[in-house]
């Protein structure tokens, strides 16, 4: 066993974008986390590291284009595809890092990534672990970003959220929830990409998510084509991972060991 590591910033598509990639396991899968609409590398914290060890896999993790230490976005202003187009440029990721067999792992915007990506990329893809992703736009999804955009303006989360963003906050935080919250964006559906998926899928979600119900699980298992199981968590919300870590890192460790 030998570990190669990368933790530097990349060019994809002429954007710097910042990428920690543990090459431990020879031949082996590579778990990619992709991060939630405000999330970057460093708040993953052990996760991928732990979960790379109990399963014997290489860990990808990088900051999207606008967050953690890649570039900022031109525009705060995204077009409705826009997890579409963040699933091309992982397409382009894993190509130019040489990345098969990957195992997804995407909270929230990166777990939709991650079906976007199974769907369009399946000869790349192994399987999915989906935390709390969305399909579709749901009144509770508007309600909690509402919520967001309340607590932005009365408490201190634009300076928490600096810690990890730096002078970048602004526009991430504006491009999640005028994105999400427009006229326009309320039809956005990738139902139809569903059927395209063939591997495994675990998708985890907490009963009391203040961004989903049950129907992002449930419609979803219902409608890819590989095998599929669901965990959903009692008495927590949207981040599983932080929220029910133990649990969260049982099922995902026992989904891949079980695959392998």
């Amino acid at each position: 066993m030998k570990e190669h590591t990368i933790a530097k910033i990349i060019q994809v598509d002429y954007k710097n974008i910042y990428v920690e990639y543990y090459h431990t396991f020879d031949g082996c899968p590579t778990i990619i986390f992709l991060h939630d609409s405000l999330g970057c590398v460093t708040l993953w914290r052990d996760f991928p590291k732990k979960l790379s060890e109990a399963t014997k896999c290489n860990v990808l993790v990088y900051d999207r284009l606008g967050y953690g230490k890649s570039d900022a976005m031109p525009t705060h202003k995204r077009p409705v595809n826009y997890l579409e187009l963040e699933a091309d440029f992982l397409g382009k990721l894993l190509i130019q890092l040489h990345v098969k067999d990957a195992i997804l792992f995407g909270h929230s915007d990166g777990g939709s990534i991650a079906l976007i990506t199974a769907a369009k990329y399946p000869d790349r893809i192994k399987a999915i672990i989906c935390e709390a992703a969305h399909i579709f736009v749901e009144e509770v999804t508007l309600r909690g970003i509402y919520e967001a955009m309340d607590s932005y303006k009365k408490t201190n989360l634009a300076e928490r959220l600096a810690k990890y963003h730096g002078d970048k906050v602004e526009c991430i935080f504006k491009a999640w929830t005028e994105t999400w919250t427009s006229a326009d964006y309320k039809v956005w559906n990738i139902e139809y990409l569903l059927k395209e998926i063939t591997c495994p899928l675990l998708f985890i979600q907490g009963e009391a998510d203040e961004y989903g119900t049950l129907n992002q699980v449930n419609r979803t298992i219902n409608r890819v084509r590989g095998k599929t199981e669901k965990l959903v968590i009692p008495n927590i919300g949207h981040t599983p991972h932080k929220e029910a870590p133990e649990t969260t890192f049982e099922a995902a460790k026992d989904f891949i060991v079980k695959m392998e």
